[in-house]
């Protein structure tokens, strides 16, 4: 099984972390993939022991599942958010320069 990209495990992992009992398909929804890579992303946390599915009964649904994060995928999802703040950081950093950058060329150009 193909690794997932990180943004996609962080996405997954904090979504469940703040409602386990979320359905695929309202996961689906907030990771705005299909169903069917839901299904893929949520067989990949489970593989790699980061998330467990249990059963649970509600009265509006006769078979749901809680998914819950492992210590593991607590640890992992603390990893991958550390690994994205550094990248968004990264690239924030990067866009600032770039803004002075034109910013100063305005200024060369126009006299100013």
């Amino acid at each position: 099984m193909k690794t997932l990209p990180e943004e996609t495990r962080l996405q997954a992992l904090r979504l469940l972390a703040e409602n386990p009992e979320l359905t695929q398909r309202e996961l689906a929804d907030e990771l705005g993939i299909s169903l069917g890579a839901t299904n893929y992303v949520l067989r990949a946390l489970i593989d790699q022991g980061w998330v467990k599915a249990e059963n649970f009964r509600k009265s509006h649904r006769k078979r749901a599942y809680l998914y819950l994060l492992t210590p593991a995928g607590l640890a992992e999802k603390l990893r991958v958010t550390r690994a994205f703040l550094a990248l968004k950081q990264a690239k924030y950093r990067a866009i600032e320069q770039e803004i002075e950058t034109l910013r100063r060329e305005l200024r060369e150009e126009t006299g100013a």
